[in-house]
């Protein structure tokens, strides 16, 4: 259980919207802000986690090839098939808890300065009465790209995932102002989880995200 437990992506639970969160988020904390989990909040995360990791249609065979990132992965208790599993289902909730304002998701499972951008963006949003509409087809690839260590001992790793989704976003009235009902984009993202490796918590949490041309 510990080594599942290692993997959660709190932080991805882990959205850009569906809106291709990237596009607007694609930004990399110079600072990384690492926050303390409780046990009761930890606990409360892991089962909603587990809560959603079944397996379905949306997502691939998780890639275990050999990248350049294992070298810095070896240093550290890893499973990478566990992790890049519960990645996937990081990536989908995250983005679903963008799509639905649902900021105090977004807030346990994120570093405060990305949290500070998705609410900013959500926020604006509610302002100008604009709606977000998602929906994630498909995960077609998902590998880890990057993994470093820093001297603060803090661990991070970047996952790229390449997805089919389908986003708008709609005004008051309801209208189309952006994206197309009808298109299935096909969006690489970079997603970058963190871990303070000197606590002893087991959460990881989504510090960035990038979109890649």
């Amino acid at each position: 259980m510990t080594a599942y437990m290692d993997l959660i992506f709190l932080g991805l639970v882990v959205a850009l919207i569906l809106y291709r969160l990237n596009s607007v988020l694609g930004t990399r904390p110079e600072q990384p802000q690492i926050k303390i989990v409780s046990k009761k909040e930890f606990e409360k995360i892991y089962d909603m986690i587990q809560g959603k990791i079944k397996e379905d249609e949306k997502f691939a065979d998780i890639k275990v090839s050999e990248t350049p990132a294992d070298e810095v992965l070896k240093n550290i208790e890893f499973d990478k098939v566990s992790f890049l599993k519960r990645a996937s289902k990081a990536f989908e909730m995250v983005l679903e808890a963008f799509a639905n304002r649902d900021l105090q998701t977004l807030k346990m499972l994120t570093t405060h300065k990305l949290y500070e951008k998705f609410e900013a963006i959500i926020k604006e949003r509610e302002e100008q009465n604009i709606s977000a509409e998602s929906d994630l087809i498909r995960i077609d690839e998902m590998e880890i790209v990057d993994a470093q260590i820093s001297p603060k001992n803090i661990a991070q790793i970047a996952v790229k995932f390449k997805s089919d989704q389908i986003n708008v976003l709609k005004n008051a009235q309801g209208e189309v102002i952006e994206g197309d009902e009808n298109f299935v984009q096909q969006i690489t993202d970079v997603w970058t989880f963190e871990k303070n490796l000197n606590n002893n918590s087991p959460v990881w949490l989504l510090n960035s995200t990038k979109k890649k041309q």
